[in-house]
C-alpha cells in the first residue's frame, strides 16, 4: 500500500522538474549555418529590431552584413555579437520582410513582419518602451540564485506531499 503513495510523489516531483526545462533546451540547433536572430520578429514600422550572430566555434568569425528591403544595410563588425536597424516608416503593416544575413561565403535567412493595426508613427514611438525582455537562458547564462530557489520549491512540495499522504494514511488505519 505504501507504494501508490511514493510512486504518486515521484510521478510529480518528475511533472514539476519536467515544467521547468526551458522550451529552447528541447530544440537544438539553429535556423542557420551559422546562428543568427531578428529580435523581435513582429514589428511596428519606425521601430527599431537587433540583428545578432553566433560567435560561436559553429558560428560566423567575420564580419556579417545584414540586408533587407524594410531596411537600410547595417553591418556587424567581427568584433561584435549585435547591432540594430530602424524599421522604414512607411513599411508596409502586416508584410512579411525577408532579413539576410551574409557572411564571407555563407548566407541565412529570416522573416520580419511588420505589425498591423492603427499604429501611426510619431516621434515619440522612436524610444524604446517597456522592458528588454526575450534572452532568457539562452542568453543571459545561469542563475544559481534561482536554480537552487526551484530545486527548494520542487523539493518541497514532494516533502509536503508525502507528508500529508503519510498523515493520511496514517488516519484511516486507526
Amino acid at each position: 500500500m505504501r507504494a501508490i503513495p511514493v510512486a504518486s510523489v515521484a510521478l510529480l516531483g518528475v511533472a514539476a522538474l519536467s515544467a521547468c526545462v526551458p522550451a529552447g533546451a528541447a530544440v537544438g540547433g539553429h535556423d542557420s549555418t551559422f546562428g543568427f536572430t531578428v529580435t523581435p520578429a513582429t514589428v511596428a514600422p519606425g521601430d527599431e529590431v537587433t540583428l545578432g550572430v553566433s560567435r560561436s566555434d559553429a558560428g560566423c568569425r567575420g564580419r556579417v552584413t545584414v540586408t533587407s528591403p524594410v531596411f537600410d544595410t547595417v553591418t556587424i563588425p567581427r568584433d561584435d555579437y549585435s547591432a540594430t536597424a530602424r524599421v522604414h516608416h512607411d513599411a508596409r503593416r502586416g508584410a512579411v520582410y525577408q532579413v539576410t544575413f551574409a557572411c564571407r561565403h555563407r548566407t541565412g535567412t529570416a522573416d520580419l513582419t511588420i505589425a498591423g493595426g492603427s499604429h501611426h508613427w510619431t516621434p515619440e514611438s522612436q524610444h524604446p518602451k517597456g522592458v528588454h525582455a526575450g534572452e532568457g537562458g539562452s542568453v543571459a547564462g545561469l542563475d544559481v540564485k534561482q536554480l537552487g530557489l526551484g530545486a527548494t520549491l520542487v523539493a518541497g512540495s514532494v516533502g509536503v506531499a508525502y507528508h500529508l499522504s503519510r498523515r493520511r494514511s496514517g488516519e484511516d488505519g486507526a
